[in-house]
């Protein structure tokens, strides 16, 4: 049974082809590329602001695992309707038409939708420019814009934008009012859930490589944050023994983060599995991206990372040697 309306249709009727092609670059507006890249450029130049922009980010990845997993759960197709065939398109711009205007897998509910509702309404929360007012409608804006793209381009039911935006803002609310309590490191807490809910999508979708990056990317950026919150408390410590307890708190979590990615990048090769060393790889990358802004603007932190970056190197090649002689224990 159809999940639509008849929007799909009525919306297509009253647009000329030429608009298609604008459609599928604004559509582009809620790709995961581009947010990604926006967070990313956030984080990196705005040093002042770079906790509330990884919450944000944090929020996303956990978004996307949990939509992402319900994908898998209610596997409802998408609606077989395009807005333009692409043998119409004119050549030149045809093959950026079908990049930008078309989509696989299940469309229930819909990824733009929540991933557009999370980061901007996310973003509006937290950046101070303009007012919050102003910022909350520039939001509702963008995501409305894609929304509307997603149904026009003829990838998803009305239904699928309603429940992604809800999907989304129900993830908002719950990090800035839900958990609130949690004053010192809500980072930490939305970052546990993203790695809740990618494993639940890795499950759910029987390793599929999209997923394992996402679950890796949250190990990254979990254990990274770890490291970033230990150098500062560790700086705030009088002398080095009052540093204990974060080291074993911090410590500890960034080893129960990197372990699997560690495993992953050492174990799963050898065993032919290909989608777990891109996914430990992805995490690794993360957690690098995560420390290293931190450290170019901190000398001090960098001191203190540059002493955990000595310390876990040496953790993981004592860790690659054990993995190594117990496979060498098995064969033999």
């Amino acid at each position: 049974m159809s999940r639509g309306v008849g929007e799909i249709v009525q919306i297509q009727e009253f647009l000329p082809d030429w608009v298609a092609p604008i459609l599928g670059l604004l559509t582009q507006l809620g790709d995961a590329w581009f947010l990604v890249l926006l967070l990313a450029v956030l984080y990196w130049t705005r040093p002042k602001m770079q906790d509330d922009i990884l919450l944000v980010m944090a929020m996303y990845v956990a978004g996307l695992g949990l939509y992402r997993y319900l994908k898998y759960v209610f596997e409802f197709p998408r609606p077989d309707q395009p807005l333009l065939d692409p043998e119409i398109v004119p050549w030149l711009i045809r093959p950026l038409y079908e990049l930008t205007a078309f989509a696989s897998s299940y469309g229930f509910p819909s990824g733009h939708a929540t991933a557009t509702t999370i980061v901007y309404f996310g973003l509006a929360t937290v950046l101070t420019v303009w007012n919050r007012r102003i910022r909350y409608l520039v939001a509702g804006i963008l995501v409305t814009i894609v929304g509307f793209t997603r149904v026009a381009l003829g990838v998803h039911f009305l239904v699928d934008i309603i429940v992604g935006v809800a999907l989304g803002g129900l993830l908002v609310v719950v990090t800035f009012r839900g958990i609130r309590y949690v004053t010192h490191d809500r980072t930490t807490v939305v970052l546990g859930i993203a790695i809740l809910t990618t494993g639940l999508y890795v499950f759910e979708s029987n390793a599929d490589i999209e997923a394992v990056l996402a679950l890796g990317i949250a190990l990254g950026l979990f254990g990274g944050w770890q490291l970033v919150v230990f150098a500062r408390e560790l700086l705030n410590r009088r002398r080095p023994s009052q540093a204990t307890i974060p080291l074993l708190i911090r410590g500890g979590l960034a080893v129960l983060s990197f372990t699997p990615l560690v495993v992953a990048l050492e174990w799963f090769p050898l065993l032919g599995a290909e989608p777990f060393p891109r996914g430990a790889i992805a995490g690794i990358a993360a957690a690098i991206a995560v420390v290293l802004p931190v450290a170019r603007y901190s000398a001090h932190v960098s001191a203190v990372l540059i002493a955990i970056s000595f310390w876990t190197r040496a953790v993981v090649t004592t860790t690659q040697s054990l993995i190594h002689q117990v496979i060498g224990r098995i064969r033999s």
